[in-house]
């Protein structure tokens, strides 16, 4: 929508997870500024207060059913940070590849369920030819599901969706509108393999239940993993079990290689001028991870830590998120307070969750952008705005001299005839994304050859009791949680007082991408991006959703729920990992 101050708003933007607007300051059809806001309160920290540390994680994981692994270790790892306590070999490697699968299926159902929609029109599909279809995917990839008859069925499935006028998962999107520039054979294809990465992720997450218990908000442990491991056991990761994760890692590799790659790079040919557009910042932050010895030892990160500034791959910073002159969150335009006021910027561990909605009652035709207008803090680095997520991994492992990211980056860079600037764009984002799948994807049979060499070896243990129980703790600790989530740097900080939480602040990927200005004016990353974009159908604003989409937006990551003059809304009882 739009209305007579040149205002247009997208709300809610769909295809994500969470609330989120985006309003659109255009100057004809350009945008000239663009502002983003999490319209959920968030209130996580709150309920946290008090509790057991090592019950954090079991609240922490639900601040959103998509990353339901993320929270979860970032939680437990804040905890361990705190006391010290390191874990085992095995833990580390089961952790690992937990995080690993959650990267893989998180990507591929991105591009596919979520992002995909925005380059491949469904109605044109009607139009393919099943044998050139079919010919078309051969010639790119030897996967198994690209016969004629295959690409026909799909082609009558959506054709009954459309003559029935319910298209169901692809209904509300604008189709025809003239950014798509796919023939019809290539959205055949694309659709075809979006139903089949709905078959594929059901089988992929028994990796999460098998490690884990569940799928999702799987199990976790302070100290290790709660997954102990004994070949002749039927209650214990035996060898049946370890040869379904062999199964399921087999699984993803095939059609990261069959399907997501070659799909990514065949559409992002007919894209090439989004090479050029949607890049924002020019300043990028990988906080690390997939540790190969304990948290605490970063430089054994097989994803390196550091902060690109201006685009300069050549001068890393150092990154430290217990350094309170470098992570900073600032509220000049959320609906927070601060007691130090509005100019104020604080560590996470001194971090406030107060909160003030001094902003109009819905429904509105505008956010006040000069004052407050977002449920999100804005987290800085040094006081500068970064962009967080595949993007930045992708750009820190070329820079570091990671193999395998340089031969696929320059691969992708030649087959599509782009330059690197391309990189800094919606378009690399979306492909870093894709590569950064196939790294991990690859990773993880490593990972699983170390664990599978342990066992053999008689290394079983999983677990690590010391400082697992309160009376050995000291009478104070903080620790930070870190992690890379598949939508970028996730840190949990915690602060521990008589063995309770005194205070709690999760920084998430989506808070350093979408939160809103700071103080000094600086936009956060989905702001920057938007400006300067055209749009061609301005009501219908397909350029927007195409760059905000290639973040990824996960708002419930973000920003939590809570009532302010009610308080608490609901009691939670954790009992054996059970939730009621």
């Amino acid at each position: 929508m739009s209305n007579d101050t040149g205002r247009l708003v997208v709300d809610p933007v769909t295809r994500i997870e969470g609330h989120l607007r985006i309003e659109a300051q255009l100057n004809g059809d350009v945008i000239e500024q663009a502002y983003s806001s999490g319209t959920m309160v968030r209130g996580l920290e709150i309920i946290l207060r008090g509790r057991d540390p090592r019950d954090a994680w079991a609240f922490a994981q639900r601040i959103c059913g998509v990353c339901t692994l993320v929270h979860g270790m970032a939680s437990v790892r804040s905890v361990e940070d705190a006391l010290r306590a390191p874990i085992p070999p095995n833990a580390q490697a089961i952790r690992n590849l937990m995080i690993a699968a959650q990267y893989v299926h998180d990507h591929v159902m991105h591009f596919y369920h979520l992002h995909a929609l925005d380059w491949v029109d469904v109605v044109s599909a009607l139009n393919a030819d099943p044998k050139a279809t079919s010919e078309l995917a051969q010639s790119i990839s030897p996967y198994a599901k690209s016969s004629p008859g295959h690409f026909a069925d799909v082609q009558r499935r959506v054709k009954a969706l459309v003559e029935s006028g319910q298209l169901g998962i692809f209904a509300n999107a604008y189709w025809g509108h003239p950014g798509y520039k796919l023939p019809p054979e290539a959205n055949l294809m694309a659709v075809s393999h979006y139903l089949d990465a709905l078959q594929w992720q059901r089988e992929v997450v028994q990796l999460h239940a098998i490690f884990g218990g569940r799928n999702p908000h799987p199990n976790f442990v302070v100290g290790g993993v709660p997954s102990p491991i004994d070949l002749n056991s039927d209650s214990a990761l035996n060898a049946k079990r370890l040869g379904q994760v062999a199964e399921v890692i087999a699984s993803m590799r095939r059609f990261v290689d069959e399907v997501y790659v070659p799909d990514t790079l065949a559409i992002a040919g007919f894209y090439k001028d989004w090479g050029a557009q949607g890049e924002g910042l020019g300043n990028f932050a990988v906080f690390g991870d997939f540790p190969q010895g304990q948290m605490w030892e970063p430089e054994k990160f097989l994803i390196p830590r550091g902060v690109i500034l201006n685009r300069n791959l050549n001068d890393i910073q150092d990154f430290d998120p217990a350094d309170a002159s470098q992570v900073q969150e600032f509220v000049k335009h959320s609906w927070y307070e601060y007691s130090g006021g509005k100019d104020a910027g604080l560590h996470p561990w001194d971090g406030e969750t107060t909160l003030r909605y001094n902003g109009p009652k819905p429904p509105y035709q505008q956010l006040p952008v000069e004052q407050e207008y977002s449920w999100l803090k804005s987290p800085r680095w040094r006081g500068q705005a970064i962009e967080v997520g595949p993007l930045a991994r992708c750009l820190m492992l070329y820079a570091k001299g990671h193999e395998q990211t340089k031969e696929l980056v320059n691969m992708t860079l030649s087959k599509l005839e782009v330059p690197i600037e391309a990189l800094f764009s919606t378009l690399g984002r979306t492909a870093a994304r894709t590569l950064e799948t196939k790294i991990i994807a690859d990773m993880m049979q490593g990972i699983f050859d170390g664990l599978i060499a342990n066992v053999k070896a008689g290394d079983t243990k999983t677990f690590n009791a010391d400082k697992w129980e309160p009376r050995s703790w000291p009478a104070s600790a903080r620790g930070v949680g870190v992690m890379e989530a598949p939508r970028g740097g996730l840190l949990h900080y915690i602060v521990i007082d008589g063995g309770r939480i005194a205070n709690y602040q999760a920084v998430v990927p989506s808070t350093w991408n979408a939160g809103p200005r700071d103080p000094k004016g600086q936009p956060g990353a989905y702001e920057a991006a938007l400006k300067g974009h055209r749009l061609e159908v301005p009501k219908q604003p397909l350029e927007i959703l195409r760059t905000i989409h290639s973040f990824d937006p996960c708002l419930a990551c973000a920003v939590h729920v809570t009532d302010p003059e009610q308080g608490e809304l609901v009691k939670v009882h954790v009992s054996g990992g059970e939730s009621y």
